[in-house]
């Protein structure tokens, strides 16, 4: 960063250039963040061995899973061959009954060393411990004869959770909707348990709690329930004493996921974060934030560009009793690319009616200065020049066309070789893919018809064709709302084409596909709904491969932008920080973005004015905001001097 950053700002305060010295920040990352959370799109089954599994718990290495099953009364045991990648996950026919001690299990928990067992449930009202001779291995697990009742505080017990070191636990408790602490005067001895008299209501913000966890210092709790299908994150001021948590206000919806999340779980180091939900399965959620920590000891000035959610994190003020100060240039930047939950129209389209009035495929160039429409009527191509890329009213007819009627009367979608020299077409009248040569790339005008590809055998109603980078597989969307995947033995050469028996059905969420796209690599693909104003997001595990397709649980709707109502093509800029969307029924290109600006957290011992952090800049501007200590770090004031520079 030059120390001599000159600002124009749009609220009216007058320029200003900042001299000091440039101060050292530094990046690292953070577990346990609710609120930067993400799905891994990986889950893992468990109905095979149990149809109402509510708790589970890694061992310490992440390498075996324990799913407690209320249904058979046990616990069973499985396998990770990569350590807590539940994608890896395999039953090991290991189980365990409880049957003997509590007949309706919602919970489990080992000893830190996996030589002692706990088990709660519905109908005990009390921790019953196990005792295992092979550590870890539950077919080696006995009773050991004691147990705690904690019915004196609550008669359905929802979760447990220990601290580390085995001289503290927690109970929550479904019917007064609030955790109990207890202690244990020889650790991991429930004989030795006593009620600390101290407790901690969740009820405002669950009231059907299933999951408690801690983080690893004990500063954080978490609190999930399926009467808000969240997970709520709470603070601690003194680690592990219930009597000093709060409400943090962040929580984290999983409506998009799952609904009735049970119990849960964090890897070890919290950036992985588990549920499994009434339907028997467990779902995986990333939960890593990205740390930017102001060094105060190395000046005054910093300047941060996040790429990602972050939290800001200081570090070395002045010793109590001197004035520290540091202001902080934080830039309004965008997050991510290709985020279809991120969605907003903006303000820029434009009409196709001067050349086609039923257009209703779309190809943009990656780069995009140039895009292309496919008329269904007059079966023609129409070529575009774009002026400003990204900019879609900057677009103008470049005079060149190209007519595919010969071909297929029912022409419904196209998409180009990545260097341009190829056209395909998909027709809906013959059932056929077919492909067109460019003598000069990108130029319709110089194209020539090179042959096809029937694909009658698996859809006779195609409505979307996509290519893989390389041109050696090819996807189509069927109107049956199926995908097909193809592969191509000379690459780009459709004639070579021949079914892999690979398919992907996206009935259940757009029951009148129209639209396809591919984000370039083939990690993920999108579709778009002929008449529900919504895109939706898939994932593939590998690349271009179907099989290992699934639904990624979001969604982007258009209905708060543009209103589309028929949705016939969709394509994104190779950047991934625009997307187009036709709208065949009014002849309209309508520009969304699908960015969204980095959220900015702070550390509770920033103290605003107002009592609230300000929100993050927006993509493109800067806030400047002064920090300032005279306790040490103990506490810091701060206050936005700036409010979106540009």
């Amino acid at each position: 960063m030059a120390n001599n950053k000159d600002f124009k700002v749009k609220n009216g305060i007058q320029p200003t250039v900042y001299h000091e010295g440039v101060g050292t920040v530094t990046s690292g990352s953070e577990g346990y963040s609710l609120s930067s959370a993400s799905y891994d799109s990986v889950s893992f089954s468990v109905a095979a061995q149990d149809t109402n599994a509510n708790g589970f718990i890694f061992n310490a290495t992440g390498t075996k899973l324990y799913v407690v099953g209320r249904t058979n009364r046990s616990i069973f045991q499985y396998s990770l061959s990569t350590a807590y990648d539940i994608s890896t996950a395999s039953y090991d026919s290991v189980s365990f009954s409880v049957a003997a001690q509590e007949t309706n299990p919602i919970e489990a928990f080992f000893k830190s060393d996996g030589t002692k067992l706990y088990v709660i449930g519905w109908d005990g009202d009390a921790v019953f411990q196990y005792g295992l001779t092979t550590a870890y291995d539950i077919s080696t697990a006995s009773y050991d004869s004691v147990s705690f009742s904690f019915a004196s505080q609550d008669t359905v017990a929802a979760s447990i959770y220990f601290k580390p070191d085995g001289t503290k636990f927690y109970i929550m408790g479904a019917i007064n909707d609030a955790v109990f602490q207890y202690s244990l005067s020889t650790a991991w001895d429930m004989s030795t348990a006593s009620y600390d008299s101290v407790s901690f209501s969740f009820s405002s913000q669950e009231t059907n709690p299933y999951g408690l966890l801690f983080n690893n210092d004990g500063t954080k709790m978490f609190i999930t329930g399926n009467t808000s299908d969240a997970t709520f994150q709470y603070s601690l001021t003194t680690a592990w004493d219930l009597s000093t948590a709060s409400y943090d206000s962040v929580s984290l919806d999983h409506t998009t996921v799952m609904t009735d999340p049970f119990g849960t779980r964090f890897n070890s180091d919290g950036s992985k974060f588990y549920v499994v939900a009434s339907n028997d399965t467990i779902y995986q959620y990333s939960t890593v934030q990205t740390t930017n920590t102001l060094d105060l000891s190395t000046g005054s000035v910093f300047e941060i560009t996040p790429t990602s959610d972050i939290q800001v994190n200081l570090s070395n003020p002045a010793a109590s009793g001197t004035v520290s100060q540091a202001t902080l240039l934080l830039d309004g930047a965008a997050t991510s690319t290709y985020d279809i939950s991120a969605l907003s129209y903006d303000s820029k389209s434009f009409s196709t009616t001067s050349q086609s009035s039923n257009p209703y495929a779309l190809e943009v160039k990656p780069d995009g200065t140039a895009f292309y429409v496919l008329d269904i009527a007059n079966r023609n191509v129409y070529q575009y020049v774009v002026s400003s890329p990204t900019d879609i009213t900057t677009a103008t007819y470049a005079s060149k066309s190209l007519s595919t009627g010969s071909q297929d009367t029912s022409p419904r979608d196209i998409t180009f070789k990545t260097d341009g020299t190829s056209l395909y077409m998909v027709g809906a009248t013959n059932d056929r893919v077919y492909q067109y040569n460019l003598s000069t790339a990108w130029d319709v005008s110089t194209a020539s018809y090179g042959g096809f590809k029937s694909v009658a055998t698996e859809d006779t109603s195609p409505a979307g064709i996509r290519f893989s980078q390389d041109g050696t597989k090819m996807i189509l969307l069927g109107g049956s709302n199926i995908l097909y995947q193809y592969t191509l033995s000379t690459a780009w050469s459709v004639s070579t084409a021949s079914y892999d028996s690979v398919s992907f059905s996206v009935a259940s969420q757009a029951g009148n596909a129209e639209a396809m796209t591919f984000k370039p690599d083939g990690t993920e693909f999108y579709i778009g709904d002929w008449g529900d104003d919504a895109v939706y997001k898939y994932n593939l595990s590998t690349p271009w491969n179907l099989s290992t397709a699934s639904y990624s649980g979001t969604s982007g709707s258009l209905s708060a932008g543009a209103g589309t109502t028929k949705l016939s093509s969709l394509q994104f800029l190779n950047s991934g920080e625009s997307l187009y969307i036709l709208d065949g029924d009014v002849d309209i290109i309508y520009q969304y973005s699908t960015t969204l600006p980095a959220t900015i957290t702070y550390p509770s011992t920033l103290e605003w004015p107002s009592g609230t952090a300000p929100t993050s800049p927006a993509i493109g501007e800067t806030d400047v905001i002064t920090i300032s200590t005279t306790d040490g770090g103990t506490s810091y004031q701060a206050v936005q001097a700036i409010d979106g520079a540009k």
